[in-house]
Formats: C-alpha cells, structure tokens, sequence
C-alpha cells in the first residue's frame, strides 16, 4: 500500500507544474516584447525629433529672401560729364479751328516745309456767310435810320429858333440822331465781328517750320477749339488740333545737370552731341538758360541746350546724349539702377554685412545713363550692394546671398 500510494501521489504531482512553467514563459515572452517595443518608440522619437531640427534649420535658412550681390565700379576722375539730353522743336504749336463748317481742301500734309502765311486748309462755312450777309443789311439799315435822323434834328434845330417847335421835341431829334448813331457803330461792329470769323476759313501757317501732324480731310467738320457738338442725346468736345506745326531750324535739348556740377552749367557754355542714330558724329550745340534751381526730388537743376538744325538731320522727340565740360571733376561710384531704392526721403540702395544683414542706406545720385547711375555720396569703394532688392526688404533682415561670384561683378 504504501508502495502504491507513493507512486500515486508522484504520478499526481508532475502536472501540477506544468502551468507554472508556462505562465513564466508567457511573462518572459511579454517582457521581451515590451522592451523591444519602448526601443522603437524612443528610436523613431529621436528620429522625428532630429528630422524636425534639420527641417527648423533648412526652413530658417531658405527663409531669408535670396539676394545678388554688384560691386560698385569705381568711376576715375573725368573733365567731362555725359547727360541723357531729351530734342524738342524750337517752337511747337497745335493749331486750332476757329470757326464751324466742313473742310474744302488742304494743301499740307505731314513732313511739309512751310512758310509763315502758307495756307494750310480752306474750310466753308455757307452759315457763316449768310450771316455777314444780314449783319451788313442791318448795318445799312442802321446807316439809313441814322441819316434820317440827322436830317430830323437839322430841321428842328432850325425851327426852334424860329419858334415853330417846341424845345422838347428838338431834344428828342438830337436823343434819337444819338441813338441812331449807336446803331450804326453796334452794327458796324458786329460786321467786322463776322468778318473776323469769316477770315478763319482759312488756315494759315503761324511761323516757318514743318507740319508733324494732319487730324482733318476733305468733308470733314470741324468746329471751334473748346466748343461742344450733341449728337443725338450725348455731348461731345470738340478741340482736337487740326494740325500741329514745328520749328525746327533750331532745336531745344533739356538736360538735368546734378547739383554738385550745376556751377559749370553757366550760359554760353559750349556742348557736344551724340545721337545713337549718327554713330561717330558729333554735333555743337551751346547752353543758353538753366533754370537756375535744384529741383529737391531728383537734386538735378533742368538746363536746356541750344544745337542749329539747318541741314534738318536732327528730329524733335530724339534721345542724345550732352557732353559738357566741368572744371571740377567728382569721383563717383557707379552701380546698376536696379540696385535703387527709391523712398520718401530720397533714394537709397541695400548693402549686406559680413553676417549676411541687408542694410539700407541713403545716397547722393549723379548722372542717370539708363542701365546704371553714379553714385556720389553714402557708399564706400569696394562695399557691395543688392543688386536688385525685393520691395519687402527691410533694414536689418536676414538674406541669402545666392551668386556670391557677383560680389566681383559690377
């Protein structure tokens, strides 16, 4: 017995410990997994958070609006300064009609020499016509009334003496000889009125010169500068030119002298002129005026120069260039005119430190030659400049210098 129980109670006792094991193994199994699992959180953390901070430092560096930069080029001292010059005719005039009626003819067309009284257009004005037709037949009217009038107050003088009539209507003869008189010379006027009116039919040149525009043709009607046509139920103004004419004998050429050369800019200086058109000529021309003071938004002082144009290769409206001679040279910087910040009180560019900071000065322009402009004051030699700042740009800001091979470049 006691043999069999205690095999029996052996037997009993092994699968009692065969869920221990098992739950051992399955808290192990959970241990592992856990773990693994907290290291792949914390790696793909530090992964995230590296990433974010290589984000945050790409982001801050492209933020910085990217920027060229242009080296200032140094301008050595010259005796001589160019000015972009602008030709006008001497003298420029639009003429007008006077009168209301439709075109008869013409007689120049543009590119026309004329002379001074040359007619230039007929126009008809049967209206007008008739009117001067009355205004003389009320003159004459006028002219009659006023000799039966004098006739009148002839005889009542003469029998107020004999006391045939009385004082009072003597008076009344002389006041209506008076009146009658008045009437003459009102319609006297009004004929010389129309004739003046009537003279306008035809337009005459002013001066010598050159017709540089035709707005009218035959049939067309033209009426008086400054007077008003209704079309139906609209209203129109009607002042356009019938034709403009030019003197072009000599012409004018308006320059803007910068103010540190304004004291060479005397009258009777002589110029030279360039035209892109004739390459390699030059032409002489003499300063006549100035307008003898700075115009303070540009510091510029408007000078116009005289140049003779008998031959006629000149051209109001052409761009030249004006050479003028300066007794003082200024040494200048010159820099792209992109580079110009223009601002209320005055002009500025934008230079950029070694920390890559854009920073906004004020500067003294020269002359203007299109693509670039002197600078004569605010920037040092060899201190670069944005060559194209954005409008946004502010005093202080953070920039990305893109080409930096453009520090080297004018």
């Amino acid at each position: 017995m006691n043999v069999e129980d205690h095999n029996s109670s052996a037997t009993n006792s092994e699968p009692a410990d065969s869920p221990e094991v098992s739950r051992g193994c399955l808290l192990s199994l959970l241990v592992v997994v856990l773990i693994v699992a907290a290291a792949a959180a914390v790696t793909g953390i530090e992964r995230r958070a590296h990433a974010n901070s290589e984000l945050v430092t790409y982001t801050d560096a492209n933020a910085a609006p990217p920027v060229s930069l242009a080296l200032p080029v140094y301008q050595k001292d010259a005796t001589q300064i160019v000015l972009p010059g602008n030709m006008q005719a001497f003298t420029l005039a639009p003429i007008y009609a006077r009168t209301t009626g439709y075109v008869k003819s013409w007689s120049h067309d543009i590119g026309s020499r004329v002379h001074k009284g040359d007619l230039l257009a007929v126009i008809e004005t049967p209206e007008l016509d008739q009117q001067l037709a009355q205004a003389k037949a009320d003159l004459a009217t006028a002219q009659s009334n006023a000799a039966l009038a004098k006739i009148t107050a002839a005889r009542y003088q003469s029998l107020v003496a004999q006391n045939a009539v009385s004082q009072q209507d003597t008076d009344n003869a002389l006041a209506q000889l008076q009146t009658t008189n008045t009437q003459v010379n009102s319609a006297q006027a009004n004929v010389h009125r129309i004739e003046q009116l009537q003279s306008f039919e035809r337009i005459e040149a002013p001066f010598d010169g050159v017709i540089t525009a035709r707005n009218l043709d035959i049939g067309q009607l033209v009426t008086p500068a400054g007077s008003t046509t209704t079309p139906g139920a609209g209203t129109v103004a009607t002042s356009k030119q019938v034709f403009d004419i030019s003197a072009i004998q000599t012409l004018r050429v308006f320059i803007n002298v910068p103010q540190v050369y304004a004291p060479d800019a005397k009258n009777g200086v002589a110029a030279t002129l360039t035209l892109p058109q004739y390459p390699g000529r030059t032409f002489h021309g003499k300063l006549v005026r100035s307008a003898s003071a700075v115009d303070p938004a540009t510091r510029t002082m408007l000078a116009e120069v005289d140049v003779d144009n008998s031959a006629g290769q000149l051209l109001p409206g052409s761009y030249t260039e004006v050479h003028l001679n300066v007794s003082t040279a200024v040494p200048t910087l010159l820099v792209p005119v992109s580079a110009l910040i223009l601002q209320a009180d005055g002009l500025h560019v934008a230079t950029v430190d070694a920390s890559h900071h854009a920073h906004i000065v004020r500067v003294t322009p020269g002359r203007d030659s299109g693509s670039t402009i002197e600078i004569l004051g605010g920037l040092t030699l060899g201190q670069p400049v944005i060559a194209n700042p954005p409008d946004s740009l502010t005093d202080g800001e953070l920039v990305r210098v893109v080409s930096p091979d453009a520090e080297s470049k004018p």
